[in-house]
């Protein structure tokens, strides 16, 4: 009978530290969108003084948090955004910037670490000479760290460089920043310093800082005001948000200095399950808290039959593909939990070996 479970399935699945919980029941709180959420604004004032913006905005969720932050750069039905194919705007949210916005998605490579190369960016902005047929170009998406590369980080020098690019060409830059405590912890760059060329950025208090609920968007107060008009058209006019805040208020206080230990213990189980036969991890890519596990096939194992064994153990992951797992740490994973879901690991791949060894 399991009596513990060990969550790897996301950095989403974090339960509320007992300090969150205090915080949350003894919050100030008044009407967010009649006036202001006192909680709320004191949220408000210290992600605008760690971003280096002049406004923030708190939103239910980091989907909601992209969705508005695309629809306010592009106002117009019929604009166009630039961003990865790999993206989690493109791929993980509903479609929501075409089908509520009319914002159609052009998409570029990304490659490997998450970046989109420069050259294929530029090309992929409309002439505007030629209007009466194309959409117009309107805005150019990253995402930092990036989840489908692995966690990978983007590097300042290159946000700057598309910074530019986007001026260049009268267009803004988005940062889907779900993430980007995370970057800013294995870059070593300030966040201030990693988002200053975007116009706008979102940003997860949910994942790797283990708030329950919420994201915010930063940006100038001119784009912060159209789009607090925008969350309430969306529902996300919640009130008394000061309940939720002044949780994400404790998780950056708290948690934000575990996260390298958070990219230490992914890094430790990148090489453990790395050094299992059947099992291969680009060790390299593992920089924050994701692991990507690929299974060999001719391990007798497979994700589906991996991720039944390790529930058995109480241990959670999520299949990506018939072949691959992902793994993701947070602040709740300790180090036991890692070396127990190695052992886990490596008993599951053991067991299924010497059943393809005693098969006829």
């Amino acid at each position: 009978m399991v009596t513990r479970w060990i969550d790897l399935r996301s950095d989403t699945v974090t339960k509320p530290t007992e300090a969150m919980r205090t915080a949350m029941a003894k919050a100030e709180v008044d009407d967010d969108v009649l006036t202001f959420d006192p909680t709320g604004l004191r949220l408000e004032e210290e992600m605008i003084r760690i971003t280096g913006k002049e406004a923030a905005l708190f939103v239910p969720s980091g989907t909601m948090g992209n969705l508005i932050s695309v629809l306010t750069h592009c106002d117009v039905r019929g604009s166009e955004v630039i961003l990865g194919h790999n993206s989690h705007i493109h791929i993980y949210e509903n479609g929501g910037i075409s089908t509520i916005g009319g914002v159609h998605p052009r998409t570029v490579i990304n490659n490997k670490d998450g970046t989109m190369d420069i050259n294929l960016i530029e090309a992929a902005i409309r002439d505007p000479a030629f209007e009466i047929c194309y959409p117009t170009t309107k805005l150019i998406c990253l995402e930092n760290s990036h989840c489908n590369a692995g966690g990978r980080c983007i590097s300042v020098e290159y946000i700057d460089k598309v910074g530019e690019l986007a001026k260049k060409h009268g267009l803004k830059l988005h940062i889907d920043g779900a993430r980007i405590f995370n970057a800013s912890t294995a870059l070593g760059v300030p966040v201030d310093r990693l988002v200053q060329a975007a116009d706008s950025v979102s940003i997860c208090l949910s994942k790797g800082l283990g708030a329950p609920v919420g994201s915010m968007i930063v940006g100038s107060k001119s784009f912060i005001a159209k789009a607090k008009i925008l969350r309430k058209t969306l529902g996300g006019g919640m009130r008394q948000i000061g309940v939720l805040c002044a949780a994400a208020l404790v998780a950056l206080q708290d948690n934000v200095g575990k996260l390298e230990d958070d990219h230490k213990k992914a890094k430790t189980l990148a090489e453990g399950l790395d050094s299992i036969n059947g099992l291969r991890v680009d060790v390299a890519s593992v920089e924050t808290n994701i692991v990507y596990l690929d299974i060999l096939e001719s391990s007798n194992m497979t994700a589906p039959k991996l991720c039944k064994a390790l529930e058995r153990h109480g241990i959670l992951v999520m299949e990506d593909k018939p072949y691959r797992v992902r793994l993701v740490l947070h602040h709740q994973i300790s180090t036991t939990d890692v070396h127990f879901t190695l052992s886990c690991i490596q008993q599951a791949v053991d067991a299924a070996s010497d059943q393809n060894a005693a098969s006829p």
